[in-house]
Order: structure tokens, then C-alpha cells, then sequence
């Protein structure tokens, strides 16, 4: 796989600190050996002490080695977050094979098998019934169309699941072979999307990934006596940070996986989470039921990152009320948590700005016509970054890798913001056409095409709707062709049958006359989302209802 890695970079990573001789299986093999009983990993199910779960990765590429994967193969993960999901990561880690968990719930079967073929995975982890088209399409009878593939592991369901997968059973005997220390490879393979949607894969290394861990760690203090709740699927990168962090300090990690209407502050409690990761309805969602239940305090929970949105001044101000000390951030897959608020920080930052940047990382503010011309303080413009946390490139992607980068080698965010003279940075927009529904990036383009294809519209945009809780929602405005008629719940019905995930469904409808376009012929969304945000335009909620 070509990556950007290159003598400079490696010297720079090491020279900092930050990139160290340990991978993320070095890093967990070594809490094994210092607390072989302490709990590393826990989910609703099971609580898997630090020498099960190495114990469990031996086993796991050991069975992968006799299956014939080599290094360098891809391993594509499709799970809720569960504790296979860092197993699997950690035999990737031991026998340098890359990990692909940015496979989500919301994906359909098709799409994954595509990803799956893209990566040319030679081996998938799966559960049974996982995903967003489940009830009608089974992702291990598809998986026999890729050609790549040499194991296939079907697990059963997280609740008929009462311990690890691969605690040495039912596995292929292999010859031992010593963990391989490669901290430098690609490790960790993450699909993302651009404004067309088309997925774009994004490879870090075991070092990246770690130099970002040891960076907030640091700057937030944690040890092996925190506990880190992630809110955030594992498959998400938000959530495989907390993986990182937990394999660094050898603290206890707990996964989201609480059953739909189940209590978040009875988890927090009884589980002694000390730092909480999640987006801005997670926090909003604690505080109404701590304020339901007229608590004072939140257990031992100190720490809270709140990301994928800006934090409510409100929110912040419940939070440190209740002994919480909100942690606002901004970041993205191919650079990691790159900026973060301090505990220190005053409630005015931690609202106002997205923090400074990690130690190891670098921004500047660049021209958003011109990316190879620097603005100075204070000025908005494209953000730009490079540092120990960076990506190593796209997957099989060079001239999106190239694209990426302006002359200088900053890579550049298609965020648009400001940095003050302290180095905060306020992020004002994005260059990138998404949504972010509760943290969930939704792409408008993808819904407008499927749209479009439906024999009654002329024209479609999708655009996001305020909403308190989530941030945004998506509205679609349809413009129909003369003489067509079209309800909206015969759009979302075709939406689904052409293959939209029911977590990227509109939930508001638009019929709107006209939807006018540029010179150049392109739809100008933004006359539809101005008139909308002034009251002019009405849409009408809908909801999207599977059918068998």
C-alpha cells in the first residue's frame, strides 16, 4: 500500500515523543503482564479482564495465520460495539494486518460488500442480524460473492453472547509465530465520505493513532484508575480513539451499548466512569435525567468530550454544576482528535471555540480560493494541519491523497475557521456538504441522487433543519415535473428500495415550486435553505416506516 511516510516524517514523529517502538498490541500485551486481572473492556454482556483479551487476540491471529492471510491483508470488522470489535484490532495489531471497523450499523448489506471488495478484505468478522437492512438481507450469504476473502467469522448476537470470542475454541490451530513490532504500518483502515458521499479509506498507523491518546491524555491527566465510557460506536472514530487511550493507560473502557429507553446515568454510575465521550445529545440526554432525579453529582464522572457539534452554553454551564468538566474539541478521521479545551479552561472557550491543538499537531488558516496563501490570526479561511496524528494517505487513492495537500504539504480540512492569537480555534462552516445528525454525518448528495432518479422529480436538495437535541435534520425539497404528483412517503419508500440506510431518511418533507439553478446549471440550494431559515417555506415532519 503506498502511503505519505517518509524518512522526514519519520524522524519528526520520533523525535517529538510521540511516535514510539510500541504498537497498540505491544501497548495492550503490557497492561496483561502489569494487571493481568483488571478489567479492560466491558460491554453490557461481559467485563474481559486485560490477559483474556490478549489472550484472545493470540488466538485470533493465530487463526487468521493459518487461514493464509499475510501482512498487509485486509481484516473488515461489521459489529455494534462489542469487545470482539478490540480483539480483533489487537490481532491485526500482533500479525500486521489491517483493521477496517468503520464498517456502521446504518451501512446496508450492499454497501459493505462493496467496501469488502474495494479493501479486497481476506477476511470478515460479522454478527448475525447487524445492520440497517438486516430483516432482509444476510451479509454472510452476500460474502461468498467476494473473491478475496479466506475466513469468514460469524458471530451470534451480542445478547446470546456470554464470553469473548476466541478465548482459544473453536479456532484453527496455527504455529506460534512472535508479535511483529511494525508501529509504522498501516493498522487502521477507516472509510470516510466527501461532499459526493463516494467512501474514501483512510489509513493510520499504530503510532498516529497513539501519538493523538498520549497527547489527550496527558493534557487531561487519565491513568489506569479511569474509566472511559464511549458514547460513540467503535466503529466511528471518536469511539476507536477511547480504544486507543484505554490500550495506552490501561484503564477500564465501556462500550455504548445500552438497550434503547435504559438508563445512561445508571451506567455511568454503576460502572465508575470518570470520562464520558459522546456528541451534544448525549450531554443533553444525561442532564435531563440527572435534573429528573434532582442528583447532585454524577458518580465519579469528571471529564466529558463533547464532539461532532458545539457544545450549548447552557449545557456546559449544567455540566460543570454538576462537577462535570466539558471537554469541546474538533477533529476528523484522518487527523484524530486534533483539538481539544483543557480542564482549565474557562466556560466561555469551551462554548466559544473548539480548544487549541494537541501537542504533536500544527494548523494554519489558509485562503479558501487560493489554499497555497496563509492568512494570518484572526482571519477565516480553510483549515489546514499536519502533525503526528495525520493519515498516511487514501486507500488505493493517490490523487484523492495528493488533492488533499497544498503545495507546503498541509493538509487541508475542507473546514472553514478562525485561530486567535492564543491558538483557539472557532470553527464557522464547512466547505464539505454534510449533515450531522446527533454526531452522525449524514451526505446530502447521496439522498439528492437517489432522489433524482424517481421518475416524478425534476430536481431535489437536501438540507439540514435545526433541532435542539440532534443539531440537524435532514429536509428534502422536491421540485416534481409538470403534471406529477408525489407524497412524501412514496418518496421515502423509494429511497429505501433504492438502497438510502433508514438512518439517512429525511425527516422532513418539502414540496417546493421551483428550485432554481446557477449559471452553470447546478442547483442552488442555498436560495431554497435561505427561504426556509426565514420562515418562508414551511416543510412538513415525516417519518420513515420499514416494511418487511
Amino acid at each position: 500500500m503506498l502511503t505519505l511516510l517518509d524518512p522526514d516524517r519519520l524522524r519528526q514523529g520520533y523525535d517529538s515523543g510521540f511516535w514510539r517502538s510500541e504498537t497498540l498490541y505491544a501497548r495492550a500485551a503490557s497492561q496483561a503482564v502489569r494487571a493481568p486481572g483488571a478489567i479492560a473492556i466491558r460491554d453490557r454482556r461481559r467485563a474481559i479482564t486485560w490477559a483474556a483479551l490478549v489472550a484472545a487476540a493470540d488466538a485470533l491471529a493465530g487463526d487468521l495465520r493459518a487461514a493464509g492471510l499475510r501482512a498487509g491483508q485486509r481484516v473488515a470488522v461489521w459489529l455494534p460495539s462489542r469487545v470482539e470489535t478490540l480483539v480483533a484490532l489487537l490481532a491485526c495489531s500482533r500479525d500486521r494486518y489491517v483493521c477496517c471497523p468503520s464498517l456502521h450499523r446504518d451501512h446496508t448489506v450492499g454497501e459493505v460488500v462493496e467496501l469488502c471488495t474495494r479493501m479486497r478484505a481476506a477476511a470478515l468478522i460479522a454478527e448475525d442480524g447487524y445492520g440497517a437492512d438486516a430483516q432482509r438481507h444476510d451479509i454472510f450469504t452476500q460474502a461468498q460473492g467476494i473473491a478475496t476473502l479466506k475466513r469468514v467469522h460469524r458471530l451470534a448476537r451480542l445478547e446470546e453472547t456470554t464470553e469473548a470470542a476466541w478465548a482459544g475454541r473453536g479456532l484453527e490451530p496455527a504455529p506460534d509465530a512472535p508479535p511483529i513490532a511494525a508501529p509504522d504500518g498501516v493498522l487502521y483502515l477507516a472509510f470516510t465520505s466527501g461532499t459526493t458521499g463516494a467512501p474514501k479509506g483512510v489509513m493510520h498507523s499504530d503510532n498516529t493513532v497513539l501519538a493523538n491518546a498520549r497527547a489527550i491524555i496527558a493534557d487531561w491527566s487519565l491513568t489506569d484508575r479511569d474509566v472511559i465510557c464511549t458514547l460513540s460506536p467503535l466503529s466511528h472514530n471518536l469511539g476507536f480513539g477511547c480504544i486507543v487511550m484505554a490500550c495506552e493507560t490501561g484503564c477500564e473502557l465501556v462500550l455504548p451499548d445500552l438497550p434503547r429507553g435504559a438508563s445512561l446515568l445508571d451506567r455511568v454510575i454503576a460502572t465508575g466512569t470518570t470520562f464520558l465521550v459522546g456528541v451534544p445529545t448525549h450531554a443533553i440526554d444525561l442532564l435531563a435525567e440527572i435534573r429528573k432525579r434532582g442528583e447532585a453529582r454524577v458518580g465519579a464522572l469528571r471529564g466529558f468530550r463533547i464532539s461532532g457539534a458545539a457544545a450549548p452554553q447552557k449545557v456546559v454551564a449544567d455540566l460543570l454544576a454538576h462537577g462535570v468538566t466539558p471537554q469541546s474539541g474538533y477533529g476528523m478521521t484522518e487527523a484524530c482528535s486534533t483539538h481539544y479545551t483543557l480542564p482549565g479552561d474557562p466556560p466561555a472557550l469551551i462554548t466559544g471555540s473548539s480548544g487549541r491543538c494537541a501537542p504533536g499537531y500544527d494548523v494554519r488558516v489558509f485562503s479558501r480560493d487560493d489554499p497555497d496563501r496563509e492568512l494570518p490570526a484572526g482571519e477565516v479561511g480553510q483549515i489546514g494541519g499536519r502533525g503526528t496524528s495525520l493519515m498516511l494517505g487514501y486507500y488505493d487513492d493517490q490523487a484523492s491523497t495528493e488533492d488533499s495537500f497544498n503545495r507546503a504539504g498541509w493538509f487541508m480540512t475542507g473546514d472553514l475557521g478562525w485561530v486567535d492569537e492564543q491558538g483557539y480555534i472557532r470553527i464557522t462552516g464547512r466547505k464539505k456538504d454534510v449533515i450531522i445528525r446527533g454526531g452522525h454525518n449524514i451526505f446530502p448528495a447521496k439522498i439528492e441522487s437517489l432522489a433524482m432518479q424517481h421518475p416524478a422529480v425534476a430536481r431535489a436538495a437536501a438540507m439540514p433543519v435545526a433541532d435542539e437535541r440532534l443539531g440537524e435534520r435532514v429536509c428534502l425539497a422536491v421540485m416534481l415535473k409538470p403534471g406529477a404528483a408525489l407524497e412524501a412517503e412514496a418518496m421515502l419508500a423509494h429511497l429505501d428500495a433504492a438502497g438510502l440506510s433508514r438512518y439517512d431518511m429525511p425527516e422532513y418533507w418539502l414540496p417546493v415550486a421551483e428550485i432554481p439553478l446557477t449559471a452553470s446549471g447546478k442547483i442552488l440550494k442555498r436560495a431554497v435553505q435561505a427561504e426556509l431559515e426565514a420562515g418562508r417555506l414551511t416543510p412538513v415532519p415525516v417519518r420513515f416506516k420499514a416494511t418487511a
